[in-house]
Formats: C-alpha cells, sequence, structure tokens
C-alpha cells in the first residue's frame, strides 16, 4: 500500500492509505484493531466488513473525488453499489464527524513522494 494524505480545500484531512491490487483493495481494513487515519479503495463501488473488529465510516467518491454517500457500517454487513461512485474511503467510525468530512466535500488525494538520496 502507498502512504499518502486527504485533503479538503487544501486542508490535511488524515493520514492515508492507498490500496494498489486487488488483494489489498479487497482485504482493506480486515484484521486489524484500528485505523489511524483512512484507506482509499480506487475503483471499488461496494464494500463488506465481514471479519472486521470495529465500525467503519465509508465515503463513496464520484470520479473526481466529491463525497457522494456516507454512512457508517457495523461489522458483518454488505453495502450495494451506489450510482457514480468509482472510489471508497474508509476510516473508524466517528472519523467523518472528527474530521469534519460530509456530503458534497471535494477531496483530495496526495501521494507522499519516495525520495531518493
Amino acid at each position: 500500500m502507498r502512504s499518502g494524505w486527504l485533503l479538503r480545500d487544501g486542508d490535511v484531512v488524515c493520514a492515508l492509505e492507498m490500496a494498489e491490487t486487488w488483494a489489498e483493495g479487497v482485504r482493506g481494513l480486515m484484521g486489524r484493531d484500528r485505523c489511524v487515519g483512512g484507506l482509499h479503495l480506487p475503483g471499488v463501488r461496494t464494500i463488506h466488513t465481514f471479519g472486521m473488529r470495529f465500525p467503519l465510516d465509508v465515503a463513496f467518491l464520484s470520479p473526481d473525488l466529491s463525497v457522494l454517500w456516507v454512512s457508517r457500517v457495523e461489522p458483518w454487513r454488505i453495502v450495494a453499489p451506489r450510482r457514480g461512485v468509482r472510489s471508497i474511503l474508509e476510516a473508524e467510525a466517528g472519523s467523518w464527524e472528527r474530521w469534519g468530512v460530509e456530503l458534497g466535500d471535494q477531496l483530495v488525494i496526495r501521494p507522499v513522494e519516495a525520495t531518493t538520496s
């Protein structure tokens, strides 16, 4: 997984992990006891929380990373796909409220650039 930052209006919302492979996307946050920042799942339109140890805040994003729909999802649930969704953000339940993420927000993902010495 790559690391980066989630931004809104030029301000950092949270640290972000970005799934790069199908397997990373399927695994998501399963098996973890918590998640400090968020996880971006590009190309994903639906999620399940089978095997999750904690509830999630989920944001469904348009191709330009506008928040189309937000939801809190308890463990052992399936969320149906939504029209226009092209990626998903996952975080621990309560994160969207703490970070002020709302329906209609325009988000930006900024990867951490690799540095060479």
